[in-house]
């Protein structure tokens, strides 16, 4: 592992009430003691050839403790800004490497001049996600623990937080490791059977080796894999596309549910020629809503972009809106379009009610049925409460996943979860044919490996790279 000392902004970039820059590495400390003076020392401390080496390599600072100072230029000894320091010594760190962070007044000016400082000192700017990377390489957390400060970091609703923080406290590290734990155990039962063929009977019993791989492996990683399934919208959201002809009111809906005029609306049919996309939140749940062009027939090279665009939507969504207009009645146009959704998961809204007299609704053709269907005014709101229950059943169900004990794993790990099941249905066959140990052998060795990589135990060099650039500079 390279051990320099890295530095970064750590903090959005723009005017704001603090600033911080991070630092992590063997230099951090006499780094933080070259700058930093505290309040009412700077001129003795940086004129005073006498300075202790005590002090100039940082070894007087205490540990999670917080100094009020300066930032001084050792070139110019010009106050550059009013800091608290805050020092954390290894391996009481995230990184489990000595850490300073500077908290400086927000804008990029200031924050900007102490980072050149940094390095001029000696650090070098950190990549994306290299603060984590090292607290993973050091051992403090593991590779699901690191995923889920990304998850953290990009969490739309409290639901995904909570999630999140779910799984950067370890709980699907501590399922994977019990399972892999077994495996483990497994496998040196089956290479000793291997080693003394004579003692096999007395080392394995098969039929229960096989049962105990599915009760211990296969059953929970079969959970974790439907958990992923059920509750990776809270990751990534629930995308809905709003489909329907043109001037039907899918405009009026997308600001109705987002509560701003974020799409223009106009009495003219065509209005909206590319998709617009928005993210809102619905019971905790992450909604991606994407307003689309109107479908129809046109010779407009512009709109048959914009519909070209509609179709990819309706193919990349997980939900449909198919509005059409209650005071109207389907038109052949309607019917085209429900065909076109094929088998997408859809509900069909009904707007306008308000110029539709009382009790009336448009009855549904029975090859729709069975379909969700709700009756709204994207205008005056009416119905949008029926309809976000409808978007949130659509993307959760109806018995919402309980987030205090959920582990829900990402696309990655529920990948190399698969892997082990298939790995680990395969040594229960050879277990229960009773013959070919070695081949057991290697069916458990990689359920392991596939576990391993989760876990990070023996994740390779370019996927770790993967992951961690994903983070942003500073993390």
């Amino acid at each position: 592992m390279d051990n320099s000392t890295i530095a970064a902004i750590a903090t959005p970039g723009g005017r704001g009430g603090i600033g911080i820059i991070k630092l992590s590495g063997s230099k951090s400390l006499s780094i933080a003691a070259a700058l930093f003076s505290p309040a009412g020392s700077e001129s003795a401390s940086h004129s005073d050839p006498s300075r202790s080496s005590k002090a100039r390599t940082g070894d007087d600072f205490e540990s999670h403790r917080l100094y009020y100072g300066h930032i001084i230029d050792p070139g110019s000894r010009r106050i550059v800004d009013e800091v608290l320091l805050a020092i954390m010594k290894a391996p009481r760190s995230y990184t489990r490497e000595d850490v300073v962070e500077i908290n400086a007044h927000g804008g990029l000016v200031a924050v900007n001049a102490i980072l050149e400082l940094v390095l001029r000192c000696g650090a070098r700017i950190a990549e994306p996600g290299e603060f984590t990377q090292r607290a993973f390489l050091n051992g403090r957390i593991d590779l699901t623990q690191a995923e889920a400060v990304i998850d953290v970091i990009n969490a739309r609703t409290d639901k995904a937080l909570q999630m999140a923080a779910a799984q950067v406290n370890g709980q699907l590290k501590r399922a994977v490791q019990r399972i892999r734990e077994f495996l483990i155990e497994l496998l040196t039962r089956t290479e000793a059977g291997i080693d003394f063929p004579d003692d096999v009977p007395e080392i394995m019993d098969f039929q229960t080796s096989r049962q105990e791989i599915v009760r211990q492996v296969v059953n929970p990683l079969r959970r974790l894999i439907q958990q992923h399934v059920d509750g990776n919208v809270l990751r990534d959201g629930l995308k809905v596309a709003v489909v329907g002809r043109p001037n039907v009111g899918k405009s009026s809906l997308l600001n109705c549910l987002v509560q701003k005029e974020r799409a223009i609306v106009t009495a003219t049919p065509g209005t909206t020629r590319d998709a617009i996309e928005e993210t809102l939140s619905i019971k905790g749940l992450p909604i991606v809503l994407v307003d689309t062009a109107g479908l129809h027939d046109t010779v407009d090279p512009i709109e048959s972009f914009g519909i070209q665009k509609t179709l990819e939507n309706i193919q990349s969504a997980d939900l449909v809106l198919f509005m059409v207009e209650a005071n109207c009645g389907l038109t052949a146009s309607d019917l085209k379009i429900f065909e076109q959704l094929g088998d997408k998961p859809r509900v069909v809204v009904h707007n306008k009610i308000d110029l539709v007299g009382a009790g009336r609704c448009i009855d549904l053709p029975d090859s729709w049925k069975p379909v969700n269907s709700v009756h709204i005014s994207a205008l005056y709101g009416h119905g949008i409460a029926a309809l976000k229950d409808l978007i949130f059943e659509s993307g959760f169900g109806k018995k919402p996943i309980d987030l205090q004990e959920a582990v829900i794993p990402n696309l990655r790990q529920k990948l190399l979860l698969e892997d082990c099941v298939r790995a680990s249905e395969a040594a229960g066959r050879q277990l229960g044919d009773g013959i070919h140990v070695e081949l057991v052998a290697i069916e458990l060795q990689e359920a392991i490996d596939a576990l391993g990589q989760i876990i990070g135990s023996s994740a390779k060099v370019d996927l770790l790279d993967q992951i961690f650039s994903r983070f942003c500079i500073g993390k």
